[in-house]
């Protein structure tokens, strides 16, 4: 299937999400939020909580009548930035609906780019398959991801990047609810269902036999599943069951199952079951600790680990957040803090639900950033931050998080973690009392703060009605007096949860909302400009009938709903619909079999009477139109049924009145009297006119008897002086010149007609005839009547097959015929959308704007660089790179002036822009870097390149090296994994430093972020058999756990496989116990691991392996003879397939090298690194290191986890050629940058060494540096491709234009 071609000019305002879209959301690295709302799919900018588009998706394209699918899943794409200079795109979101439909979407397009399995789009074969319930992206070749889904119950599918699918699971008869990623391998996945089955997957390749998989069981309380299992069944039995292929959140909506990966532990997943939260080891096969849900507490919802702390922050179904911090040396979280996710104060009632809770990746590695770099950080500036920590010494962390409720409302939240000592939470110990056993003590030594930064207010629920402000000359100011009242861009929308949205169409966002009413809203109307009436109605009881009719006027300034037409008791007929005079000074209220009400809108609101006639319909005229262009509509066209005559039609009604009034020759009432139009029952048409307190006939020129239709009840009608439209039940569509009498019909051969809208007009337009008509299909098209067959033109509906209407009606905007029509569109998906409508002179044809459309008003600039052309986007970022002036992000821009800066220094005046730079780049053209300044001039000027946040943050360490500059332009493109390498490269090189002049780090470098250790510490593990070290001390670094993935120190290494052998001590079985002595001898406690072995039952297949290694390792004489056996049954092991066994063998007697070797053939590669990081230095470390970094490289596909362990091993080259690879010339020559300038710092802290620790660390350092020198031929070429890179990147940036959001 092509890909669908994007829809014109349209700006659409999603409704509510709901637990039907399955908790739905994602947000990217980029710190791009997607949900799903409906059928369309939205994104916010989650830093400063703006809507920046919304993308619905298309119809089955096999359905007769379009339909809207809700989406049940949204997974962004892990490559958000392309950078590939010549590409168009790379905001690609996956998209799954109910119907089992995937699609990927391009946002930069806004548009279906592809749909995945193409020969799947029959709607019957994708309602057999099943909804989809989740998304994953997985890696399966170097830059080639592959999606994984869950389909219907049970099915797990793998597609490839071309849309086919290539694997299959069944997991009959389990419910499948949940699948993730895993941060430390991006190949491997995994899913859980509802009733504990877990399916582990790693994909090698994009063909079948490239899977690998394993199953497991965990042990859960599955009595409540079943429960509702067994309550399904019964339902089902006496209504429609639900089928068979639906997802698992269809069918158990309330009885939800999610997991996360550890960010910290490799192998450990945190999985919430309604009322059990579980630490798994996948390594080991079981649960390691199992939480009951606490006393007093709403179900597991969902469960979010901290990236940088060890905290659980768990969802509850009541909006509660509950946080869980990990004990010292065990895998066992205890509770330690309850905070509010739905505040109470303002809510309606019942009350909005939390949907989902989400954790910014973006503000994460803004704070390792942050934190790295916070000692040479200067505290001159004042500004607080969600990544600052200058300022409060007792501070820990700060952690942003993002919750949507099914409200509307997308909320921003800040999480402080302090030591305790100045924070006080009274109302959380309360509740910890009463919820915490015995042994779950809260953590005295910490305190929790939530903070609400930012609130964004979408539509708060379903729309049921739409209202328009209509220009009328006459219309007042709700202050009283005659003033005339502007034109306001606003629209009204009523919903079902009784709120008025008020939503602003310039910046496409809710302006306000008002809680008016407690049902839903059925009828609104404006007042004027100002002023906004309402009404609702409840029925008494099914007994005794009876209706409560309310009616309110809500200002909009003042914020006040006030009732009027109060009374005591209930009534016999409903509200049917309200009809306010173009200048809001009259009000008819229509009832249900009752008289219509005719009311006087003054301040407080007075009936003037009751017409008791049986009306249809009734419209107020629009404001009248101007003599001079008074042309065309009234212009005879021929039709075989029309004729005209001036006769009065039979049982057209006259009210008795004194005050009747002739209408002049130009067909024009009195300025102070505004008149209706209506129909009755029997077909008869009327105007009556309203003169201050008085109603009286309009006396029009009457059409021909036959114009009278008996057989379409009238259901439609448009009062525009002097032509009335109306069309019927039937698809016939009249009109009626009140001044002439003339008329005409036709039939429109569709469904019945429920509303006619007049287009705006200006003294330009050709025609007057115009008219929109909305059909009960939810249908409409724009007609012609000044043409010769308005029946054989029509517009706009072709255009937009998938737009099913619940309401429209036109924005009167207009100045100037050049100008578009704006089309507001209530939809039945309850979104809100406003259609610019270009409609040509013949209405042959809609005509696209083919200018760049206006800039939507925000009230704050869109600082989101990834959403930058991709040419002005890479300009930036190597702007960041090579160090700009934090001066140059200040403007003097009167447009910015809401948003002050702070920033030291001044704009300069010169003309030479490279005088913003810090310095002359090492690298490339100087005269590009005028050119790519001069290209982001106009996003600059508008202040929409960077926050203020992230402005001030680079500021503070533009001049701390080219490392951090490239981190944090990683970071902000949403590049976290290249970002934490930048980061941990001088670590790197420090590490590598060390090792070549065999000097302390606290001695040689004071900078360098982790302590090497030395023979002592070594030989101390070895006789250890207490309590492991704990890595507690190290739990207040921030940056402990994003960085962690990136590690390769030795001291590093050892304390995390350390901390995990405590975890596994309680664990019983023969293979949890080969596995506990693997991670004895890897950290060398081989005293532990002699009594494990000891303790081996002699019935045991492994007791003599065991009293083998149990033998050798305690043997502490090292004889040849010995060595050379021990080698040989070791050898004999590995070829019979135990491997661990001869790897033991080999450590007993020293042979840590040939032991490592044989791990990495057995795939054990991070044992394999704890074991030479215990045991190994210098040149053998760096070969287990070296060896490590290519299998990252080239099976994992890791290329920044395989640098930094190439850069760490001391091989320059290899990690050179490993960055060249990716094709991206500016890494290749940032990552020459960031070496030559980390080594010179290294070179120039030397020196205050001894003078012979200096020569040997120059001398060693000069040879391994040799690949990065200048002469260097890789070196050499990667000059001149970046180069070349600028040339062509200045060549796309002047050929794009700039971004108009």
């Amino acid at each position: 299937m092509p890909p669908s071609s994007p829809s014109p000019a349209t700006s659409i305002l999603p409704g509510p999400p709901s637990r039907s879209n399955c908790s739905a959301t994602d947000l990217s690295p980029s710190g791009l939020l997607a949900f799903a709302a409906g059928s369309s799919v939205s994104v916010v900018d989650s830093r400063s909580l703006q809507l920046i588009s919304t993308v619905p998706l298309p119809s089955p394209s096999s359905a007769a009548i379009p339909f809207p699918s809700t989406i049940t899943s949204v997974r962004w794409s892990p490559v958000t930035f392309r950078r590939d200079i010549g590409s168009s795109s790379g905001l690609f979101l996956a998209v799954g609906d109910r119907l089992g439909r995937i699609a990927l979407v391009d946002f930069r397009l806004r548009s279906v780019l592809l749909w995945l399995e193409k020969h799947g789009h029959n709607t019957t074969e994708k309602l057999r398959r099943g909804g989809v319930q989740d998304l994953c992206w997985v890696l399966a070749r170097p830059d080639t991801y592959v999606l994984a889904a869950i389909s219907g119950p049970s099915s797990i599918s793998l597609y490839t990047d071309s849309g086919n699918v290539f694997w299959k699971y069944d997991a009959s008869p389990e419910f499948m609810s949940c699948i993730r990623r895993d941060p430390f391998d991006s190949r491997h996945f995994c899913v859980v269902g509802l009733k504990g089955f877990l399916l582990s997957v790693k994909v090698l390749g994009n063909t079948e036999n490239e899977v690998a998989l394993k199953e497991f069981q965990m042990r859960i309380d599955c009595a409540e599943f079943q429960k509702l299992e067994r309550e399904i069944a019964v339902s089902s039995s006496n209504s429609s069951p639900p089928s068979s292929s639906s997802p698992a959140s269809a069918v158990f909506p309330f009885y939800g199952v999610r997991f996360a990966f550890s960010p910290h532990w490799k192998h450990i997943l945190f999985v919430s079951f309604p009322r059990e939260l579980v630490v798994y080891d996948l390594q080991y096969e079981t649960a390691l600790y199992e939480a009951a849900l606490p006393r007093g507490f709403a179900k597991f919802v969902d469960v979010l680990p901290d990236p940088n702390q060890e905290l659980l922050y768990c969802v509850h179904l009541d909006g509660r957040l509950s946080i869980w911090r990990r004990k010292e040396g065990e895998q066992v979280h205890v509770l330690c803090g309850i905070e509010e996710l739905m505040p109470p104060i303002g809510n309606s009632v019942p009350s909005p639900c939390l949907l989902v809770v989400l954790i910014s990746q973006l503000d994460s590695t803004l704070q390792n950033v942050r934190k790295i770099y916070s000692n040479a950080l200067s505290n001159d500036l004042e500004f607080d931050t969600p990544f600052d920590f200058n300022h409060d010494a007792l501070l820990v962390s700060k952690t942003s998080l993002i919750s949507l409720s099914d409200d509307g409302k997308i909320w921003s939240w800040i999480l402080t973690v302090k030591r305790a000592g100045d924070a006080n939470h009274e109302t959380s110990e309360r509740q910890l009392e009463s919820s915490m056993n015995d042994n779950q003590n809260p953590q005295s030594d910490t305190s929790f703060e939530i903070c609400l930064v930012g609130q964004l207010q979408l539509l708060s629920s379903t729309v049921t009605i739409l209202a328009v402000p209509s220009p009328s000359m006459t219309a007042t100011l709700a202050r009283g007096g005659n003033t005339p009242a502007v034109v306001v861009p606003l629209i009204a929308l009523g919903t079902e949860g009784g709120t008025i949205d008020v939503v602003d169409v310039s910046a496409n966002a809710v302006a306000a909302s008002f809680s008016a009413h407690s049902s839903s809203v059925r009828g609104l109307k404006w007042l004027g400009n100002s002023r906004l009436v309402s009404f609702s109605y409840s029925r008494v009881s099914e007994r005794t009938g009876g209706y409560n009719n309310k009616l309110f006027v809500t200002c909009l300034r003042s914020g006040i709903s006030k009732g009027f037409r109060v009374l005591q008791k209930p009534e016999r007929a409903p509200i049917r619909a309200l009809r306010a005079s173009s200048s809001g000074r009259y009000l008819l209220i229509l009832f249900r079999d009752a008289p219509v009400e005719v009311w006087a809108m003054t301040k407080s609101p007075v009936m003037l009477r009751s017409l008791a006639l049986p009306f249809t319909v009734i419209e107020w005229t629009l404001p009248t139109i101007l003599c001079s262009v008074q042309t065309s509509l009234s212009r005879q066209f021929s039709i075989s049924s029309k004729q005209k005559t001036d006769a009065t039609p039979d049982g057209a009604p006259s009210p008795k009145t004194s005050d009747s009034k002739a209408v002049g020759a130009d067909g024009y009432q009195d300025d102070a009297s505004e008149s209706f139009a209506f129909a009755l029952v029997n077909g008869a048409l009327g105007v009556f006119e309203v003169y201050g307190r008085r109603i009286r006939d309009f006396r029009p020129k009457w059409p021909a008897p036959s114009f009278i239709s008996s057989e379409g009840l009238i259901t439609a009608m448009a009062y525009r002086l002097p032509h009335v439209v109306t069309g019927d039940k039937l698809g016939t569509i009249r009109w009626w010149d009140v001044t002439t009498g003339n008329s005409s019909a036709f039939n429109t051969y569709r469904e019945g007609i429920r509303n006619i809208k007049f287009l705006p007009f200006v003294a330009e337009d050709g025609s007057r005839g115009r008219v929109s008509v909305l059909f009960d299909d939810n249908s409409f098209c724009i007609l012609d009547l000044d043409s010769p067959d308005p029946s054989a033109i029509s517009v706009l509906q072709p255009q937009f097959p998938d737009t099913l209407v619940l309401q429209f009606d036109w924005l009167p905007l207009r100045t100037d015929k050049t100008d578009p029509l704006v089309l507001c569109i209530a939809g039945t998906d309850s979104s809100f959308r406003m259609v610019e409508v270009h409609v040509n002179e013949k209405m042959t044809s809609q005509v696209s704007n083919p200018k760049a459309s206006k800039e939507r008003f925000r009230p704050l600039p869109l600082c989101t660089p990834v959403l930058l052309p991709i040419p002005h986007a890479l300009a930036l970022r190597m702007i960041l790179q090579l160090g700009v002036k934090p001066a140059w992000f200040n403007t003097s821009s009167t447009c910015i002036e809401k948003r002050p800066h702070f920033i030291p220094g001044k704009t300069s005046s010169s003309k030479d822009l490279r005088t913003y730079m810090i310095d002359t780049p090492p690298v490339g053209d100087p005269a590009v870097l005028e050119m790519l300044l001069k290209v982001l001039e106009p996003y600059r000027a508008e202040g929409c390149l960077l926050d203020d946040e992230k402005a001030k943050l680079y500021s503070s360490l533009v001049n701390k090296g080219c490392a951090a500059r490239f981190a944090f332009a990683a970071a902000i493109f949403g590049e976290v994994s290249e970002a934490l390498f930048w980061l941990q490269l001088p670590n790197a090189m420090n590490h590598l430093m060390n090792k070549l002049a065999n000097k302390s780090p606290k001695k040689l470098f004071a900078s360098a972020s982790y302590s090497d250790f030395d023979e002592t510490v070594v030989s101390g593990r070895i006789t250890s058999k207490g309590t492991s070290t704990s890595r507690t001390e190290n739990n207040g670094s921030l940056c402990a756990g994003q960085i962690r993935t990136m590690a390769f120190e030795q001291e590093e290494l050892w304390e995390c496989a350390n901390e995990r052998i405590p975890w596994h001590e309680k664990l019983e079985g023969e293979e949890a116990v080969q596995n506990r002595v693997h991670e004895l001898v890897s950290v060398g406690n081989l005293e532990a691991a002699v009594s494990l072995l000891l303790s081996t039952s002699p019935d045991s297949s492994y007791f003599y392996p065991n009293a083998l290694r149990a033998v050798a390792l305690s043997s502490t004489v090292s004889k040849s003879l010995l060595e050379l056996a021990v080698k040989v049954v070791a050898a004999n092991m590995v070829r019979s397939d135990r491997s661990l066994s001869g790897i033991h063998l080999l450590c007993s007697v020293g042979r840590y090298q040939e032991a490592c070797s044989q791990l990495q053939d057995s795939g054990f590669w991070t044992d394999s690194a704890t074991l030479a990081a215990t045991h190994l230095k210098g040149s053998d470390y760096a070969r287990v290191l070296q060896r490590w970094a290519g299998h990252v490289l080239h099976n994992e596909h890791n290329v920044w986890r395989g640098v930094i362990l190439y850069v760490a091993a001391g091989a320059f080259q290899e990690a050179l050629a490993a960055v060249r690879e990716r094709q991206n010339p500016d890494t290749s020559a940032m990552f020459v940058l960031a070496c030559r300038e980390i080594n010179s710092e290294i070179s120039t802290r030397s020196g205050e060494s001894e003078n012979e620790s200096r020569t040997e660390l120059l001398s060693e350092s000069t040879s391994i540096m040799s690949g990065l020198e200048q002469s260097s031929e890789d070196v050499t070429s990667v000059v001149e491709c970046f180069q070349q890179y600028q040339r062509k990147l200045v060549h796309l940036c002047m050929d794009s234009p700039p971004f108009s959001d």
